[in-house]
């Protein structure tokens, strides 16, 4: 699907990990952002990462950085928008959204979305594990950028998964073994757990 952009948000405010960036704590030796990134590059044909702030301190990873069009810390909403945005200035008809913590993102993400989209007619795909729907790891249509953008200024919409209920969605799940590939690093004793995953998953 090369007409999709992967959209890493990493705006969030990691106020349980002590403020910061928290896509830039390390885990395995590399950025947790690196990780999310190695995960999603060969699956999208261009990525980019919403972030605030002075960019320049994502600058070694080597993708464009994007800000929310929003003003105020208004959500990773706002930094959908944002993707959609960057996506329709490329010429990109969806945009795949992830949270910047997440690094063990499954190597099928994009093409199981993208398929059960496609089956049910949905708008809008989500990912979901153990019963728990993750939607702000989803493939969107550039084309509710408008929408989207109205829901935020005008309706001071925060919650992504309020937005996604407007539309058709269809939710795919993934296995949780041998662990759960939405795994995101909020707290600091879920490093530990991050580092015995990488450590697993080098020796296999």
């Amino acid at each position: 699907m090369n007409d999709c952009i992967g959209v890493i948000l990493a705006g969030g405010l990691a106020r349980r990990m002590g403020g910061g960036d928290k896509p830039l704590v390390e885990i395995a030796g590399r950025p947790i952002l690196q990780h999310v990134i190695d995960r999603l590059r060969p699956q999208c044909g261009r990525l980019a990462i919403n972030a605030n702030g002075d960019p320049a301190r994502f600058s070694a990873f080597g993708l464009p950085v994007i800000c929310d069009s929003v003003e105020g810390f208004a959500g990773p909403l706002a930094g959908v928008l944002a993707g959609m945005e960057f996506g329709a200035a490329k010429g990109a008809a969806h945009v795949l959204s992830a949270p910047g913590d997440t690094p063990f993102l499954p190597a099928d993400l994009l093409s199981r979305l993208e398929a059960a989209r496609t089956r049910t007619g949905a708008t809008i795909a989500v990912a979901a594990s153990k019963g728990r729907t993750h939607h702000a790891v989803a493939l969107w249509p550039v084309a509710l950028r408008e929408e989207l953008r109205r829901a935020l200024v005008a309706e001071d919409e925060r919650k992504v998964s309020a937005f996604i209920g407007r539309h058709a969605n269809v939710t795919v799940d993934w296995p949780i073994e041998p662990y759960d590939p939405f795994f995101n690093v909020n707290r600091p004793e879920d490093l530990t757990r991050a580092e015995a995953i990488a450590k697993d998953e080098s020796r296999s």
